[in-house]
């Protein structure tokens, strides 16, 4: 709950080094005790629902109010203080992680937390966060400003997602893409063989080949 309050920027006391050692060492407590007494499963387990229980109550909520860029931003801000949350409890529960889950075989606690966002909020949102990404991306052909760097955190969390691996920014945000971009292009040529001479036409062909 305290770093929940932390994170929503509610009043609440910074983690100091007594906090840490004393979550640590009553977690080390509650892992090293003979069955029935050793909570490791359950431990590991709260660590889960913690996460799944501050997604639905409050993260999910958040973004579902918000459309837009308004939703990418909101986006960005919810992805920065789950990877601050999963640090944090990684942190805590490391007993957890160097015995508990290693003889089990079971995901390491980083691999659960990300999990969690991904199932919960990426799968939810993915096709809205494309949209609107491309969106932005078509606005910036027309000549229009748009905030590059909220592009890149988005783009980011596509890529960041897979967990080094890039199958998520591939099928759910380049294929689209692509294919907008074949789309656009096709519409513009088009336009321009009927409007421009033949030199303005490869003026233009030229210049939207350059990178965005």
């Amino acid at each position: 709950m305290k770093l929940k309050n932390i994170l929503e920027g509610l009043p609440e006391t910074q983690f100091n080094s007594e906090d840490h050692i004393l979550l640590y060492t009553t977690i080390y407590n509650m892992c090293t005790q003979k069955p029935p007494h050793d909570y490791s499963q359950q431990l590991y387990d709260k660590y889960r629902e913690s996460f799944e229980e501050y997604i639905m109550s409050t993260v999910l909520p958040s973004l579902r109010e918000k459309h837009d860029e308004f939703m990418l931003r909101e986006l960005v801000k919810r992805w920065a203080n789950h990877k601050v949350m999963v640090r944090w409890l990684s942190r805590f529960f490391f007993y957890l992680d160097r015995y508990f889950i290693a003889r089990r075989s079971l995901p390491p606690l980083n691999e659960v937390g990300l999990t969690c966002f991904r199932e919960l909020v990426y799968q939810e949102l993915k096709v809205k966060v494309r949209d609107a990404v491309i969106s932005l991306i078509d606005q910036e052909r027309e000549g229009e400003q748009i905030d590059r760097a909220l592009l890149k955190n988005i783009l980011d969390i596509f890529v960041e997602i897979g967990m080094g691996q890039m199958d998520y920014y591939e099928n759910d945000f380049e294929a689209a893409l692509l294919k907008d971009s074949a789309a656009y292009y096709s519409r513009k040529a088009s336009s321009w063989i009927l409007e421009d001479s033949c030199p303005d036409y490869m003026l233009k062909v030229d210049k939207n080949l350059l990178p965005i």
